[in-house]
């Protein structure tokens, strides 16, 4: 039947920072910057201003749009620069330093198919590059162009493109454009009573489009934790035509065609819509947090948990530095925090089997109560507000002159132990080695499963004022030797873009790097799309 809810944005109009990380009025003022500074010697004594776009050198774009598509293009400079980087530290810092890199020369939006296409053409005709856009929230690099090989750059935003166009209530499946926010395409869903329950930390501020292009990682830790496990059918748009897969449940006729365009970031086509598996909207919940003297210990009571057929939504284990940071702990201990629901039954007891495992490896936790609820748990709730809250707080502490990275991974099981330990050790060396301070890095487990896990770090240091970037260059580099040689993955959702090429470069097999290198010239023969992401 054809879905009726309207495409609206649920919420608000609020102002999103065309510099930082989402709304303008949720970043710390200058009292919290300061405040937060303190905690890292060597920090700046006041924060660096919030930076204007008027004080950018935004020239005149190299290229104009034909008549035919001039209506869906823009040369504002406000939508330019907002169109220039994504929401890494790196991207952050050097709009905070008024470096902000190669700005599109144009931004166009188009609203169907046939405009991607025509934008495609146009391009492909002139040597412009395009890079898809979607909420513009990727942290490595994925949506800038870096070099001067292309006579000019259009950002290509699919935004407009956000309806939910039909839903298969029989199949529970939907047909979603692909420039849907996440907000939007689950109050369309809402009123059917479905969710697509795919709700990364930029879920506010990324599409459906850059989840697949991006082989995104959701909110829930075991079972269906990447965006490709949701995905019936993918119709992309490329400079070599145009193509739609087959609805299916499952299929064994060669490899698949949807594999080939999750995870390609834009560089193979233009996924423009998308079949997407839905479920139920759940009615029952339970959550409950465990504290754990061994850091060991909890690895193992982790692995318990994950290889047992309980499949928690929730199953993250903070370290020490990690629970003191999100407030879930002030004793020094690890805490793992547990999460169940379902739409058809109550859960209680799956938690409470999950907090008998985590007890018998030596972990501290309250039973859920025996009248069908969960204990309220303040971990638990500090724990939820702090993942929220801290990107907020990583461009607070950028405006203080501190270096922050973040990176994730993930590895079999025995391996798990020596990555953490070395990435502490050797990061810390590096970031030492570039500041001249000792580095904050904190870990916690994102997402588990029966035969390995996904840590992701935090590293904080005061930076070199003006040098930040070469500080986070030196310290990205330092983690992608470590990931290299533990044979950890370069990442586990985050995506390639372009500050993870060198590592992708060794982690790919070399036959499979001819393949990609023979698609990208097949589908993209003017080299247009996203260039220098995955592949030259």
């Amino acid at each position: 039947m054809p879905a009726t809810a309207t495409a609206t944005d649920p919420g608000n109009s609020r102002t999103r920072s065309w510099w930082g990380w989402g709304y303008t009025d949720a970043h710390p003022d200058d009292a919290e910057c300061v405040e937060m500074g303190a905690l890292l010697p060597g920090t700046l004594a006041r924060p660096l201003p919030i930076p204007r776009v008027a004080d950018l050198a935004i020239g005149s774009p190299a290229v104009e749009p034909p008549p035919s598509l001039a209506h869906l293009v823009t040369a504002d400079p406000e939508a330019r620069a907002a169109h220039a980087m994504g929401k890494a530290y790196r991207d952050v810092i050097r709009a905070l330093r008024g470096r902000p890199g190669r700005i599109p020369d144009l931004v166009a939006r188009p609203t169907d198919d046939q405009e991607v296409a025509d934008l495609l053409d146009w391009a492909g005709a002139h040597q412009v590059a395009v890079v898809p856009f979607g909420g513009g929230s990727s942290v490595v690099g994925g949506v800038e162009y870096r070099g001067d090989a292309h006579r000019a750059v259009l950002s290509l935003d699919l935004t407009a493109m956000d309806r939910v166009l039909e839903i298969d209530a029989v199949s529970r499946s939907a047909l979603i454009q692909a420039g849907a926010l996440g907000p939007v395409l689950e109050e369309q869903l809402r009123p059917h009573g479905l969710t697509l329950r795919h709700f990364p930390q930029s879920f506010e501020f990324s599409t459906l489009g850059g989840w697949l292009a991006t082989r995104a990682g959701g909110h829930y830790a075991t079972v269906h934790t990447h965006i490709d496990d949701f995905v019936q059918s993918l119709r992309v748009v490329t400079p070599a035509g145009t193509g739609t897969s087959w609805r299916l449940p499952g299929s064994g006729a060669g490899p698949s065609p949807d594999r080939l365009f999750l995870g390609s970031e834009g560089a193979l086509g233009v996924i423009t819509r998308a079949w997407m598996r839905l479920q139920e909207r759940p009615r029952y919940k339970a959550s409950a947090s465990v504290a754990f003297t061994d850091f060991q210990r909890a690895l193992d009571a982790v692995r318990a948990i994950a290889r047992s057929d309980l499949a928690p939504a929730n199953c993250r284990l903070l370290d020490p530095g990690e629970a003191l940071l999100s407030g879930a702990s002030h004793d020094g201990s690890a805490v793992l925090v547990l999460g169940f629901e379902s739409a058809t039954a109550p859960v209680e007891d799956r938690l409470t089997i999950a907090l008998d495992l985590a007890r018998a490896h030596d972990g501290t936790g309250e039973a859920p109560k025996a009248n069908g609820g969960a204990p309220a748990d303040a971990a638990v709730s500090a724990w939820r507000s702090a993942f929220v809250r801290m990107p907020y707080l990583r461009d607070g502490l950028a405006r203080m002159g501190a270096v922050v990275e973040t990176f994730e991974t993930a590895a079999t099981w025995d391996r798990i132990p020596a990555l953490i330990d070395a990435v502490r050790t050797e990061v810390g060396a590096a970031a030492l080695k570039a500041t001249g301070h000792a580095a904050t890095i904190n870990c916690r487990l994102t997402h588990v499963y029966p035969d390995g896990a996904a840590p992701y770090f935090t590293v904080a240091v005061a930076g070199r004022p003006g040098d930040e970037v070469a500080v986070w260059d030196d310290i990205k580099a330092a983690a992608t030797d470590v990931l290299h040689r533990h044979r950890a993955t370069i990442t586990h959702h985050h995506a390639v873009g372009r500050d993870h090429r060198p590592g992708y470069d060794l982690q790919r097999p070399a036959p499979f790097a001819l393949a990609l290198r023979a698609t990208k010239n097949a589908l993209d023969p003017h080299g247009i799309l996203n260039p220098g992401v995955l592949i030259d």
